[in-house]
């Protein structure tokens, strides 16, 4: 922080200054003599100790640089003699045995390709060395080196000896100098990695880099180091201010109430992690500690997660993450609102290439278009390679506005594993997930082979042990406002999915026979369990590697085999997919109905959100048409995200289109194409930013679900009608219901407290029609008729009940009097119990005794006209008064008659007394 200080003005006399000047000859030389005696501190560099145009020293004859010593790797040590190497300056590079362009990058020197100088095999492996110097006392102030490398193929650094970075190096054996290795992606890569502090040494420092190419035909090779520079470390007890990065949310299983954080450290030295929270609006924070999720990609800034609970619904937060002394900025989010029904969520394809160009463009316009978006659901391959720290970087730098804010649901796709990241450590590092990944407890059937002391079963146990503890943060779900989130992983290799030390077992029957199969197997009893017991009235499943491919060369019978029985039989609304660079829409053809554009299951979409494109099969090839489902539209290189739409009753899916290509194309299903074959016509392309497709999922209460086309319109849904809007006590009403399930029994209810009235079937026009009579001692007042389904669902419309006035009859079958059943009158509104007493008090009741529900007792003490305080009972339901009354009535009577004539009797006698 820099202090300003004002101008302070001063009237400096003869004198003073004069004093001043003996004293300044009398302290001036002695201040010279310490200041020369003191030690000067070392300074750590401030410019790149490594730099593009750096000499390097580099060997490019196809020899072994070990000459034959039993260390491999002797010369990556600092005591190598070099000498005999060549040198010249970066970058190095070569193409078809030229010095040209390799992609974007310009070489200054030519490295040999071929081994005979003139065509292949190629080269193998280059090397190179170089050094750099630090003073003394400066490398124990340098907690770290950050570098950025380029290369094409493969690339391995080392520093003072030790390895300290691989790219691309999953194919390394490490038993020889001279190998191919990588995977030949087109255009060099660019990487970063970082080195400890400890490994430097005041004086001479040696890097040392191998550069492989892929194959012996490689057509190019690329090599520079564009930076490496020194990070100072902090002084003790100061904390190094550096924002972290790659801040993400991710959902919790209770959305609702919690929220999961994540980030990379700003600092090597930022060895804990914690997020700070509070009401958006104001108010006391807390402060959350985070636990650490290691190191990866050769990066040594640590990466954090943390999960806050005890959240309030439906309310927005602010919250910075970090630690103190460096914090991230304030950023906001809502908890989920476990009442509200309407919102947005963006699905992404592959971003995977242009992170840095195609990829922020496809979000700003993604973000620019939903508004109202909880999130983002991302369907594999957000990198190229699982490996290349700089490819994540771009990626959360695209994602750097959304990512803070809202929350990203992600499946890993195939790219994730490359450059040797089997086991996710990177996805692992990056992304906090539910832990409700698939175990013994929710495969179902599954589980039983793993029971036993058999061959078999031991390997089943450790397979699916393996898979439990792998599937975790990669396969999981969320409820987010009745909208069930699923995540899949559609990757089989088996080098990530064999457990260590698994059992011996031959024979046909062991699981090792058919990993990949069991793997899929495995996911589908989770998610049918995971679906069946699904409370969300939406499931949304998303994964990488298509069911139902739409490139070119592509398909995946065993995905199918063991995941579309399972979305189709619980009705999945939509399944999200990518990996094939194209676009596709469709249906299974079991869903289709007599209405073209109107079909009933799920839809399966595959989406393209990066800069990297293929070509659509062709018809002949076409796997939705060979394998029993049909694409509505089809595309090729063209880019899209998605936007969908979440309402009470509806998903409104649209596509728009983000970016497109030389070659761009699409294609929509010819309505009522006729042949075993569909016909597709060719569509215009719209421009960038234009609606690309566009479909409605609509789903009732009946748990019926209807797609339709755009334009298409919508079957109509559920509906109860009455015959009046207002019904006197014991009347009967007319109810009819439309647009219910044909077959289904429908029970009528008068609400609030149920009672049962009568069942209906719904015919085939799915329409039912009843005559219902309200009991006589409902409560008078507004209630409601209610269809109750099957599910549990309940379809309903509002109906007045009005009160029959004391001693009067209903004027319908059924009918009787609110004296009789204890409703309320007019003069009472709701209470059954006053009711009573009114109507009674009417009669001439001298004491009457009233209750609260749908009965009332009267006990009579001399009703002197003899009127019957009942109209009978109806439809048995309980009542009081009623033919049984008029004997006692009359007796009664007779006795108050003989009384009076008593009474009189004796005043008469008094009076002539």
């Amino acid at each position: 922080m820099t202090r300003s200080f004002p101008a302070v003005r001063t009237r400096r006399s003869t004198t003073a200054l004069a004093i001043a000047g003996l004293i300044g000859g009398l302290v001036a030389p002695a201040a010279v003599s310490a200041a020369s005696a003191a030690p000067t501190t070392p300074e750590v560099p401030n410019a790149p100790l490594v730099s593009t145009g750096t000499t390097w020293k580099y060997l490019d004859d196809n020899t072994d640089p070990a000459r034959g010593d039993a260390n491999l790797r002797v010369w990556t040590t600092p005591n190598y003699d070099d000498g005999s190497w060549k040198s010249a300056p970066t970058g190095f590079g070569v193409k078809n045995n030229a010095l040209v362009p390799v992609g974007p990058f310009t070489p200054v020197t030519k490295l040999n390709h071929y081994i005979d100088g003139t065509a292949k095999p190629t080269i193998p492996t280059y090397f190179f060395r170089t050094t750099f110097s630090l003073d003394q006392g400066v490398a124990k102030q340098i907690e770290s080196l950050a570098s950025t490398v380029v290369y094409d193929d493969a690339l391995v650094v080392w520093v003072n000896g030790t390895k300290v970075a691989t790219f691309e190096g999953d194919r390394i054996t490490e038993t020889t100098n001279l190998e191919y290795a990588g995977s030949g992606k087109g255009d060099p890569q660019t990487s970063t990695f970082s080195v400890d502090g400890k490994l430097l040494h005041d004086g001479t420092n040696t890097i040392a880099v191998a550069l492989h190419q892929d194959r012996d035909s490689s057509s190019d090779a690329y090599f520079d180091m564009p930076s490496l520079t020194a990070v100072k470390s902090a002084a003790p007890g100061e904390v190094v201010q550096a924002a972290p990065g790659r801040v993400i949310l991710t959902p919790t299983a209770t959305p609702t109430t919690s929220q999961a954080f994540s980030w990379q450290a700003g600092d090597v030295s930022h060895t804990v992690g914690k997020v700070e929270l509070g009401p958006a609006g104001g108010g006391d924070t807390r402060t959350v500690d985070a636990y650490s999720a290691g190191t990866v990609n050769n990066n040594a800034k640590p990466h954090f997660s943390a999960t806050v609970d005890g959240l309030a619904p439906a309310t927005a937060y602010r919250y910075r993450v970090g630690l103190p002394g460096s914090w991230s900025e304030w950023f906001e989010f809502t908890t989920a609102d476990p009442k509200a029904t309407d919102f947005q969520f963006v699905y992404y394809g592959d971003a995977q290439v242009g992170l840095d160009t195609t990829w922020p463009s496809v979000v700003k316009q993604a973000e620019a278009k939903a508004t109202r978006s909880i999130g983002s659901v991302h369907a594999g391959d957000l990198i190229n390679t699982g490996t290349n720290d700089t490819e994540w970087n771009n990626w959360f730098k695209g994602m750097a506005q959304s990512a803070t804010r809202t929350n990203v649901m992600a499946a890993p796709g195939n790219h994730e594993y490359t450059g040797g990241d089997n086991m996710l450590k990177s996805w692992k590092a990056h992304f906090e997930y539910p832990l409700n990944q698939p175990n013994t407890g929710t495969i179902g059937e599954l589980a039983k082979l793993a029971q036993g002391d058999s061959d078999v079963a031991r390997q089943y146990a450790a397979y699916f042990a393996h898979w439990t503890e792998f599937a975790a943060e990669t396969v999981y779900y969320t409820d987010y406002q009745n909208v069930r989130f699923i995540t899949l992983n559609a990757t089989r290799d088996t080098a990530f999915l064999k457990p260590a030390n698994l059992p011996a077992c031959t024979g046909a029957e062991c699981p090792s026979t058919k990993v990949q199969e069991l793997w899929t197997q495995y996911q589908a009893a989770w998610l049918d369990h995971v679906l069946k017991n699904s409370q969300s009235k939406w499931n949304v499943v998303t994964f990488h590697q298509p069911v139902y491919s739409t490139s070119s060369g592509r398909d995946e019978p065993v995905l199918r085999k063991y995941w579309v029985p399972v979305f189709e039989e619980n009705g999945v609304d939509l399944v999200l997919m990518g990996h094939d660079h194209t676009y596709g829409r469709g249906y299974k053809n079991s869903d289709k109905t007599g209405t073209t554009g109107l079909t009933t299951g799920p839809v399966y979409a595959v989406s393209n959100s990066g800069a990297k494109h293929y070509d659509l099969a062709t018809e002949e090839k076409n796997v939705w048409t060979n394998n029993g489902a049909t694409q509505v539209i089809r595309g090729e290189n063209v880019t899209t995200y998605q936007v969908i739409d979440v309402s009470g009753d509806q998903l409104v899916y649209r596509s728009y289109l983000a970016e497109k290509v030389d070659g761009a194309r699409s294609f929509t299903l010819v309505p009522d194409a006729a042949g075993e074959r569909p016909v597709y016509a060719p569509n215009e392309v719209p421009a960038v930013g234009g609606l690309y497709d566009e479909f409605t999922v609509t789903k009732y209460a009946t748990g019926e679900k209807w797609v339709t086309e755009a334009g298409v319109e919508t079957p109509a849904g559920p509906k109860l009608s009455l015959g009046a809007a207002s019904v006197p006590q014991g009347g009967k009403l007319a109810v009819s219901g439309s647009g219910f399930v044909p077959g289904t029994k429908i029970g009528i209810e008068l609400h609030s407290t149920p009672v049962p009235l009568a069942e209906a079937t719904v015919g085939d026009d799915r329409a039912f029609s009843q005559e219902v009579a309200i009991p006589a001692n409902a409560e008078a007042g507004e209630h409601r008729i209610v269809a109750k389904l099957p599910n549990g669902a309940e379809v309903s419309a509002p109906l007045s009940v009005t009160a029959v006035d004391g001693g009067a009859a209903a004027g319908t079958d059924g009918g009787s009097s609110a004296a009789a059943n204890g409703s309320a009158n007019s003069g009472s509104g709701s209470d059954a119990g006053s009711g009573a007493a009114a109507n009674a008090a009417a009669s001439g009741s001298s004491d009457v005794t009233g209750t609260a529900s749908s009965e009332a007792t009267i006990e009579s003490k001399g009703n002197t006209d003899g009127a019957n305080p009942g109209a009978g009972k109806t439809d048995g339901l309980a009542t009081t008064g009623g033919a049984e009354w008029l004997p006692l009535g009359i007796v009664g009577a007779g006795l108050l008659a003989a009384g009076a004539i008593l009474v009189l009797a004796r005043r008469r006698a008094a009076v002539q007394q």
